[in-house]
């Protein structure tokens, strides 16, 4: 009786956990894909449906060297945009690309994620602390 009693116990914990992980997914599911969104509203005009760019003009973004070994400057390039030359897969590119200040640090947390390890980039994904940090370098955080 003491075993039962025991289990019964363990299976409302369990139940309770079960309940519980549903409601917290459920919570962020709208946001589940954001980065994807975020992606093909913002950047794929210019980068390409599959982050592929456009020749010589517009970098790529899928598997792109300058993606890992520009990471601490991302977040700034998103909300701020940049111009001049750069270099991503030894090509040279010089094109404007405008800032997107309307996005929360949270959404460029997400998009610069979609990035990370997406289309053949396998970087360590942002916590939105980081990206936050990161954008107090360029003035850009939003504490959202």
């Amino acid at each position: 009786m003491r075993m039962r009693g025991h289990s019964l116990r363990l299976l409302g914990a369990g139940g309770l956990l079960l309940t519980l992980s549903f409601s917290l997914g459920s919570c962020f599911t709208e946001r589940q894909n954001e980065g994807a969104q975020l992606y093909a509203a913002h950047c794929s005009s210019c980068h390409g449906d599959q982050g592929q760019g456009l020749e010589r003009l517009i970098p790529p973004v899928a598997a792109a060297d300058y993606i890992a070994s520009n990471r601490a400057e991302l977040p700034c390039i998103v909300r701020k945009g940049m111009q001049g030359d750069i270099v991503v897969n030894g090509i040279h590119y010089s094109q404007i690309m405008p800032g997107h200040e309307d996005l929360t640090d949270s959404q460029i947390t997400n998009l610069l994620n979609f990035l990370q390890t997406n289309w053949g980039n396998t970087n360590q994904p942002y916590t939105i602390r980081e990206t936050a940090e990161l954008l107090g370098r360029c003035n850009g955080s939003d504490g959202q």
